[in-house]
């Protein structure tokens, strides 16, 4: 899967600008956010820009160009994305199929304590992402 088809599919999933006081993330704009990176004008962020570091800080970071499967590229960049680098590759080491992979995934939201707040929408991610990872051939 190429970084440009795993890019059109995540960044989907992620909105435009929000300030939710309830988000540990603080103000995000295209999934970047400030308390990821504080030196960034978020308002500001142009689409370009955050394609820019998904590239550098996702997908080169997590390896999903040296996945041999489309679909684990995917969820694994996906999971870099929404989880972190760290968690993607931990989660990649324990699941080698999508499905195992993303109920891994949602193990851990289950354990945050937002996900009263932001479950649902977790939840729906990962399923979403799940079908077209493997509806993508």
């Amino acid at each position: 899967m190429s970084f440009q088809s795993a890019f059109e599919m995540v960044i989907g999933h992620e909105g435009g600008y929000v300030n939710d006081p309830q988000d540990p993330g603080g103000e995000t704009k295209y999934g970047i956010s400030k308390r990821a990176y504080p030196h960034l004008d978020i308002a500001n962020l142009t689409l370009e820009q955050a394609k820019d570091i998904y590239l550098r800080d996702y997908w080169n970071a997590a390896n999903c160009g040296a996945q041999l499967n489309d679909a684990m590229a995917l969820l694994i960049f996906d999971c870099a994305v929404n989880q972190g680098v760290g968690r993607a590759k931990q989660i990649a080491g324990l699941a080698h199929d999508p499905v195992t992979f993303q109920a891994e995934r949602a193990l851990y939201y289950a354990k945050l304590p937002t996900f009263d707040r932001f479950g649902r929408g977790w939840m729906r991610r990962l399923f979403s992402v799940l079908q077209q990872a493997t509806v993508q051939k």
